[in-house]
């Protein structure tokens, strides 16, 4: 099973860190392991008002706001404050002065919607397009800076599919499910709305016109499915041939308003046929329409930065109608998501030196270490791969790069003009600023040290284009990693994280990937073949699954984080065997350190969800829901069977033949 070891010990007796207090003896664990580990929690715990979501993520969220919090507030406002914590300080102070923002109403934005009113051609649409974009607002053509997927080693421009108000295409195009038609008739309200509160002219009247135009922008948009497909998405165009892809569409426009122009020879289109259509699109849409649509995209961007009129609009259809949501969040919170999200490594710092004890990284590089053993001796015992296939895949895991809890070089905002009595003249730099830092890369060496999350980001991720795993500090806490808990739990909850994000690069999208980042296809014809045969096994399982009635899981959407939770729960499992070096797991809590282990599994998944929120994420989100990712692992567990004797007629019960275990 491959070399592995007991996390350091922590300076107390380690206690079982299960949660009994919340299960529901009524529920067989082998029924039914979700409500089992956390029924009472369930029929207990109501969603904050201010949540669309209420759980283990979302509460250590809040405990890492108010740490945040307590940082910001002190900070004091004196002059020897420079640097970091002045921006922060000053960025959170010009949220916070509602009385300033008040006064203000609707005019930091005149300057940017009078650049609109002043286009007078479809070519300065394009280009405002790219602008736009500058300021993070989706746009039907996105332009972001990317690794090329097949030559890893330089920096390139991509253009991608974007621009739509509602979660997913389908909120559009589904003529038969009447939420969706209740929200697209909210939708023409909202913008009818949101337009007139920025003064726009016959709001109400060029609602219905930009909601055609979204919905015809819908129509031409690859469904999520198709969006998975790494091959089908890197599609290199010259910049001499552009014109051939889509002759009306004016691509210096789009070059200069972007900021790339004279830095490739070359972009990465991601959707060929949607672009295609794009432009034919634009072309017969009135002008009108096109400069209504572009003042919605900004208006909706930045109504949260606005006076009260437009913070309660934007937040009645994206907050309530969207997502369920019923009411705003204070005020404080919005102000540390702005500072988190326009100056995050300045806000790390000060968090890391707060909360993250140099002994907690210690633990976590002994999980991952024996994660990446157990993923490496799992390789060797596949029985559906070859011997060439293996031994790619030993290099690919042997070039993975680990990082674990902050960034070696947070990234300089010393350049970036930071006031505090200018909110949304700040958001606007800020994000400028950001898109700029990633236009000048283009042309220099890959920043193998650079990180996509901030350190107080419960979260983590794999980035197939660098092969690397990603673990901030702030997900490092209980109930994913407490150091005060037996090793089983804490297995069962980050380690099956951590075998998750190892499992990304093994996944159907990430598989097609080198150990250097490259798409490059490193299977034999037979071994791909097993895999697609596997993977299409485990699609069909998520499909049965219906967490509301009426909708299903996707599972070719979610795949590639089935495939890693499945994964991730089996090497997990395989390096909590081997880190008990063949002595027994002492008995806690009447449980023993097998089943301890799937308790951790299924109290990190521990969630409630609003109705809207939750159709959302079935429309849109690569995850399944969280009690399918519970309960619908387990059952291709041959360790899940063991610990709790499940057995034939148990409802999570598959027959042998029928479980799917990918690594």
């Amino acid at each position: 099973m491959g070399a592995a070891c007991a996390l350091p010990a922590a300076a107390e007796p380690l206690g079982s860190g299960i949660e009994p207090q919340y299960f529901d003896t009524s529920v067989r664990i082998q029924d039914d392991l979700y409500r089992a580990v956390n029924g009472k929690w369930l029929d207990t715990v109501e969603i904050p008002k201010d949540q669309a979501w209420w759980g283990t993520f979302t509460i250590l969220h809040e405990k890492t706001q108010n740490d945040l919090h307590s940082l910001i507030e002190g900070i004091p406002a004196t002059a020897e404050v420079t640097g970091s914590k002045k921006r922060v300080h000053d960025l959170y102070a010009s949220f916070m002065d509602e009385a300033h923002v008040e006064q203000l109403a609707g005019a930091p934005l005149a300057q940017e919607l009078a650049q609109i009113d002043a286009i007078g051609t479809r070519a300065e649409v394009i280009r405002a397009f790219a602008l736009e974009d500058a300021l993070a607002i989706d746009t039907p053509l996105g332009v972001s800076v990317h690794l090329d997927n097949r030559d890893a080693t330089r920096y390139i421009v991509d253009i991608e599919q974007g621009g739509l108000g509602l979660p997913d295409r389908d909120y559009y195009l589904d003529a038969k499910d009447a939420r969706f038609a209740d929200v697209r008739k909210r939708y023409v309200s909202y913008i009818g709305q949101i337009l007139g509160l920025a003064g726009a002219p016959d709001a109400e009247r060029a609602a219905p016109r930009i909601m055609a135009f979204e919905t015809a922008v819908a129509r031409i948009s690859w469904d999520r499915v198709k969006l998975r497909d790494p091959i089908k998405a890197y599609n290199k165009y010259p910049l001499e041939k552009l014109p051939r892809l889509a002759p009306g569409l004016p691509w210096s426009e789009l070059a200069k308003g972007a900021g790339y122009e004279g830095k490739v020879d070359y972009l990465i289109i991601g959707q060929p046929t949607y672009v295609a259509a794009l432009q034919k699109l634009v072309q017969k849409t009135p002008l009108a329409d096109l400069k209504a649509y572009l003042k919605l995209r900004l208006v909706n961007q930045f109504a949260p930065y606005l006076s009260k009129s437009f913070v309660d609009a934007h937040f009645a259809f994206n907050g309530t109608v969207l997502n369920g949501v019923p009411a705003q969040r204070d005020r404080w919170k919005r102000a540390i998501r702005l500072v988190d999200s326009s100056i995050g490594d300045d806000l790390g710092q000060a968090y890391v030196a707060q909360y993250f004890p140099p002994e907690r990284k210690a633990r976590m590089e002994a999980l991952v270490g024996n994660l990446i053993a157990a993923f490496s001796s799992s390789i060797d015992t596949l029985d559906w791969m070859g011997t060439d296939t293996k031994a790619q895949a030993h290099t690919k895991l042997g070039k993975l790069m680990v990082k674990i809890g902050y960034p070696k070089k947070p990234v300089d905002y010393t350049a970036l003009e930071v006031r505090p009595d200018d909110l949304l003249g700040n958001v606007l730099r800020a994000r400028r600023f950001e898109f700029q830092r990633q236009i000048n890369k283009l042309g220099k060496p890959v920043d193998r040290d650079e990180w996509g999350m901030t350190a107080q980001t419960i979260n983590a991720y794999f980035n197939p284009e660098l092969n690397e795993i990603v673990f901030p500090a702030a997900i490092l806490q209980p109930p994913f990693f407490d150091a005060e808990a037996d090793d089983a739990v804490n297995y069962g909850a980050i380690g099956a994280i951590i075998g998750h994000e190892i499992s990304h690069g093994f996944d159907d999208q990430g598989s097609q990937y080198d150990g250097d980042g490259n798409l490059r296809d490193w299977w034999t014809p037979a071994d791909h073949a097993a895999f697609i045969a596997k993977t299409k096994r485990l699609i069909a399982q998520y499909d049965a699954f219906s967490p509301l009635p009426g909708y299903h899981v996707n599972g070719a959407l979610t795949l590639g984080e089935n495939i890693a939770d499945n994964s991730g729960l089996a090497i997990a499992y395989k390096a909590y065997l081997a880190s008990l070096g063949g002595v027994p797991a002492p008995v806690m809590d009447g449980l023993t350190g097998e089943q301890r282990f799937y308790y951790g599994w299924a109290r990190a998944w521990r969630s409630k969800s609003r109705d809207p929120a939750l159709i959302a994420q079935i429309k849109s989100d690569p995850h399944s829901p969280d009690p399918d990712r519970a309960d619908g692992s387990v059952r291709n567990q041959p360790g899940f069977y063991q610990a709790f004797g499940v057995k034939p007629g148990d409802k999570l019960y598959l027959a042998p033949d029928a479980r799917v275990l990918m690594w």
